[in-house]
């Protein structure tokens, strides 16, 4: 799967719904659309994350889940380290 180090944060975080502002925070990042084109979309395009309100992707209360399939690959992540 080759997720990013920053990717695998991302997912154990998201087992609790998170905003941006907390994610960007986990990873240390501060570019807004960096964050999101390079570590949330890649998340969101595999279904390993999903949006707590997907009608709604620009709201300022967006906040992001881990899905089935993000435990599924979590747990093989974990395993591997």
């Amino acid at each position: 799967m080759g997720l990013s180090r920053d990717q695998v944060e991302i997912l154990n975080v998201c087992s609790n719904e998170c905003g941006i502002k907390d994610l960007m925070a986990v990873t240390g990042r501060s570019n807004r659309t960096k964050f999101r084109d390079q570590i949330l979309k890649p998340l969101l395009s595999d279904e390993l994350i999903e949006m707590t309100a997907p009608d709604k992707p620009s709201s300022s209360t967006q906040k992001y889940r881990l899905t089935e399939r993000g435990r599924a690959a979590l747990n093989t992540e974990q395993k591997i380290i």
